[in-house]
């Protein structure tokens, strides 16, 4: 019998060949939001190890709407283009599916790319308007920390063009080929920043009770979900806790009632993270695993499968994750780029066939375990 990580994964229609997720990694490297040739790269070195699927970036529906000038993007024609490029080379050498991850940066946009510096030599810094920064835009006008830029508060008319966005971006997303796409609900961007009530104090429809801090990330899925292919998944990455030291932070009791309104409206999985809404948070120390508990109590409650994340490190433990009931699918970003072949070293690790590309099969031929083993007594 299979292991639990190399058995197949069921997304609404869409089959991934294994429950191994490349979590989505900000590269700050597109030009003008296209991805280029530092994507193909970045992306093909996980898809050649064939993964279940490979999760694009946080992709900026709009320009205000971007955390640097080298986010991805997809909004324009440009941008299309050079995510259908993207789609078909993965589509064309590997077995992996390929998402993407939608989102609006909110309060904490118009950042410098983290190595840039201004001119007192300063790193990472807040892109002023005057150097070509751009406005933000937050629940309500309150910065995420000093030195980030003041957000301006988002009005109805606002709301109604990144709305509009999100859905542009979800039309272009599958006319590129893309497999499925993920709302992002997390790490502080504008959909989270509108649910948590720490960074939400309107006192419109939109602010106040937990069921009106949902409201605007509700009718963004909404209306996502209306023009996404019915036969393509759309799943959700949502907190699963602020780790707030306020009262009023985020918790796992109110993820699990996002969760449920988000599959109550048609959400295919759950991608569970947590954190980074404020810099008032006491987040655990990164151990490996430290967030597969939250994926565990929203999987209790929810009738899809739903993703961890939170320093997955080694196959044994990302199969006994899968094991004991956890999570439905693993998603690694750090330990990817540490090795790009981590399905391949799982797979023998957990006695699997590891699925190579054809013009690497004759590297092979005497059997992956042996060439894993004479390179071990090598050294």
């Amino acid at each position: 019998m299979a292991t639990r990580l190399f058995q197949p994964l069921i997304l609404d229609q869409l089959e991934l060949q294994n429950r191994i997720i490349v979590s989505p990694m900000c590269q700050y490297s597109a030009e003008n939001g296209c991805a280029d040739d530092w994507h193909i790269m970045h992306i093909g070195q996980f898809a050649m190890a064939n993964p279940g699927m490979i999760m694009l970036e946080g992709t900026a529906v709009e320009a205000n709407g971007r955390i640097s000038e080298g986010d991805l993007c997809l909004f324009n024609d440009p941008q299309e283009a050079a995510i259908e490029r993207l789609v078909q080379f993965v589509h064309r050498h590997s077995g992996s599916k390929l998402g993407m991850q939608l989102f609006h940066s909110g309060r904490k946009g118009s950042q410098r790319r983290p190595w840039d510096t201004d001119s007192d030599g300063n790193s990472g810094t807040t892109l002023s308007q005057e150097d070509g920064g751009w406005e933000c835009y937050a629940p309500t006008a309150e910065q995420f920390d000093q030195g980030y830029p003041m957000p301006a508060e988002a009005s109805k008319d606002d709301l109604n063009r990144i709305k509009a966005a999100f859905v542009n971006a979800a039309e272009r997303a599958a006319r590129a080929g893309i497999d499925t796409i993920e709302l992002h609900y997390a790490h502080g961007y504008l959909l989270h920043s509108f649910l948590s009530e720490v960074s939400n104090h309107r006192t419109d429809e939109y602010g106040g009770q937990i069921e009106n801090r949902m409201r605007f990330p509700l009718e963004v899925f909404e209306a996502v979900r209306e023009v996404w292919p019915d036969h393509k998944p759309i799943g959700a990455r949502v907190s699963g806790t602020d780790h707030g030291n306020a009262e009023n932070a985020w918790t796992l009791e109110d993820a699990l009632l996002f969760s449920r309104a988000l599959t109550e409206r048609g959400c295919d999985y759950i991608d569970v993270s947590s954190g980074y809404l404020s810099p008032n948070q006491d987040v655990p120390k990164d151990d490996p695993g430290f967030q597969v508990y939250l994926a565990k109590t929203i999987k209790q409650v929810v009738d899809v499968p739903v993703f961890s994340v939170g320093t997955i490190v080694s196959p044994k433990q990302a199969e006994q994750i899968l094991d004991n009931g956890s999570a439905d699918a693993v998603c690694l970003a750090r330990g990817m780029l540490l090795d790009p072949r981590w399905v391949w070293r799982a797979a023998f690790e957990l006695q699997e066939q590891p699925q190579f590309p054809p013009q690497y099969e004759r590297a092979f031929m005497w059997g992956f375990q042996d060439t894993v083993e004479r390179m071990r007594q090598a050294e």
